[in-house]
């Protein structure tokens, strides 16, 4: 055996890297979905892989690998190098470096479709599509593709590094299963109109982007299988300038596409746009310009944009993540990108815009429609079939409830994680007041809730209610210190007014009622007056604009401390 210590490293640091895509899913995935269904999503990325692994080392890898046709590659037994030889495998490479490395391909077209059938989706009933596309869907069609006896392989198609083998072919799974599965309940009206349901932590997805990214170096670089020679070493170099190229331009375009259609950058949607530059640039990473790369990238950014929308708001598909968009559609423009912009390097065929005609064109059409058919009718079986036994979809009390607890007991993903009010510079500058400001009572509004029941002393007690924004607290509390108000009870909450004031988008629909964070800090007077205390409020609280805050005034029937018995004014005191 004559194994080649650089490409050996090679292929196995690309391995860990694709590896760690599984991390930037899960991420991605948990941040654009609710906070109830955390644990759910993190699981079933956990499950892809784990599922996939086995039986991709039982079964999968002979169907794709194992020689015997242009259609379906033979099982000749487990995953090694006794039962399959070392014909298949790239120079210098061993065998169980390069099952590792196909293995984490397998588990990343696995993982695609969770994001799309997120927040509705029976834990039993998603393993077992896992299972389902790990051990024949991705094997037979990537057999076509990179195995040397495939059909599409000995035509010529070029797919480098997955855009087809693995990102269409999760994108058109994906598609299939939230067209089968249905929208999440509330995601649209019963007139049509559609509801934006928004993630409940961009800072998770973008955490996941940024480690997509940084992976896709390995899923594209590492493809090369070889850095024994100095041709290695340009093709490896080149594919991480055209795959950065690529994600860097189709980022922007969907920054400036976002501002210019929504009137500020959306932020999900600009992720979306880094993840579709790196699909599309995958088939034909190594052979295409710096130049075209750039192309595509811009070209990529439309595409992910108008997809979206086109999904979420024409065809009525609820694909909470992007993943039809980012992976499918992407992934099918790359592959035809491949057609439209290859120089030759690592194909015999060049473009047609770089002088090859239609023939490479043509090639990659018909690989493109032989895939998505493949895909498109075997998972519609298998979850038809899924759907027709034990179900696909939760029930409605369990999908409103979330999956954290339904499907896995947990009260929240993020137990004993109790917000505090942030600290807050108190020599920061406030914005400036808007220039038509509005009186103090308008801003501040006041609501006296008044009862005739009696009261447990002489003293009368009162509850004051301050909800104000949260880089005021500090001035309000002291302000409220000031006056003798020392026992406050503070609450994080979410709130809007009834003012709707300008238009805001979440992935390109628009948001009917945005909640903000602001503070709730609670009151009981006795000594101090209560007018005292709302206009100390008022004067901390107010700049002018709307949303300076409300308070809110309850009469208190009796308060008891708990320690002595006291009761009414007393148990206010020391």
């Amino acid at each position: 055996m004559n194994f080649s210590a650089a490409n050996t490293i090679w292929v196995l640091l690309g391995a860990a890297l694709v590896f760690f895509m599984q991390a930037g899913f899960a991420m991605v995935e948990t941040g654009f979905t609710r906070a109830k269904n955390a644990g759910n999503i993190i699981m079933k990325n956990l499950m892809d892989f784990s599922i996939g692994t086995p039986v991709f080392w039982i079964i999968g890898f002979g169907l794709m690998f194992g020689g015997g046709g242009k259609l379906i590659g033979s099982v000749n037994g487990l995953a090694t190098e006794a039962n399959y030889g070392m014909a298949m495998l790239p120079e210098g490479v061993p065998f169980y470096a390069y099952l590792i490395f196909q293995t984490v391909f397998c588990a990343t077209a696995a993982t695609i479709v969770s994001g799309a059938m997120a927040e509705r989706t029976k834990f039993i009933s998603y393993c077992i599509y896992s299972f389902c596309i790990s051990l024949f869907v991705y094997p037979i069609s990537g057999h076509w593709i990179w195995s040397s006896d495939g059909w599409l392989n000995i035509m010529g198609f070029h797919d480098f590094a997955g855009s087809t083998a693995v990102h269409m072919v999760g994108g058109v799974a994906a598609f299939v299963g939230a067209l089968i599965l249905g929208p999440r309940i509330g995601k649209y009206g019963k007139n049509g109109k559609v509801n934006a349901i928004q993630g409940h932590s961009l800072t998770l997805g973008a955490l996941g982007v940024f480690i997509l990214w940084f992976c896709w170096f390995g899923f594209n670089g590492a493809s090369t299988v070889s850095m024994g020679d100095d041709q290695a070493i340009l093709s490896a170099s080149k594919i991480f300038v055209t795959t950065n190229l690529s994600a860097a331009v189709a980022t922007c375009t969907v920054m400036l596409l976002t501002w210019f259609r929504y009137k500020k950058p959306d932020v999900s949607m600009t992720l979306n746009g880094s993840l579709a530059g790196l699909v599309a640039i995958t088939a034909g990473c190594d052979t295409v310009s710096p130049i075209s790369a750039a192309i595509i990238g811009l070209l990529s950014g439309f595409i992910v944009v108008f997809g979206i929308e086109f999904i979420d708001k024409k065809l009525k598909i609820d694909d909470p993540v992007g993943a039809v968009g980012v992976h499918g559609l992407n992934g099918l423009f790359g592959t035809i990108a491949v057609g439209l912009f290859s120089d030759g390097a690592g194909t015999e065929l060049k473009g047609l815009f770089t002088g090859g005609g239609f023939k490479l064109l043509g090639i990659q059409g018909l690989g493109a429609v032989a895939v998505i058919a493949w895909v498109a009718v075997t998972m519609t079986i298998v979850f038809k079939v899924i759907d027709a036994t034990i179900g696909l979809r939760v029930s409605k009390e369990e999908e409103i409830l979330g999956l954290d607890s339904t499907e896995h007991n947990l009260a929240s993903s993020y137990a004993d994680f109790l917000q505090v009010p942030v600290t807050y510079n108190p020599d920061a500058k406030v914005p400036a007041p808007a220039s038509s400001k509005a009186s103090v009572d308008a801003s501040v509004p006041v609501q006296v809730v008044s009862s005739n029941d009696g009261v447990a002393s002489d003293v009368k007690l009162s509850k004051v209610t301050i909800i104000c924004k949260q880089n005021k607290f500090d001035d309000l509390k002291e302000a409220l210190n000031d006056i003798g108000v020392m026992g406050i009870t503070v609450t994080q909450v979410l709130g809007c007014g009834v003012q709707k004031g300008a238009a805001k988008y979440y992935r390109g629909v628009q948001v009917d009622v945005v909640v903000l964070p602001k503070v709730q800090v609670d009151v009981i007077v006795s000594k101090v007056p209560v007018r005292e205390v709302i206009e100390t409020a008022k004067k901390a609280l107010y700049t002018g604009n709307i949303g300076d805050g409300k308070i809110f005034v309850y009469n208190v029937e009796n308060v008891v401390k708990v320690r002595t018995g006291e009761e009414g004014f007393d148990a206010l005191q020391g």
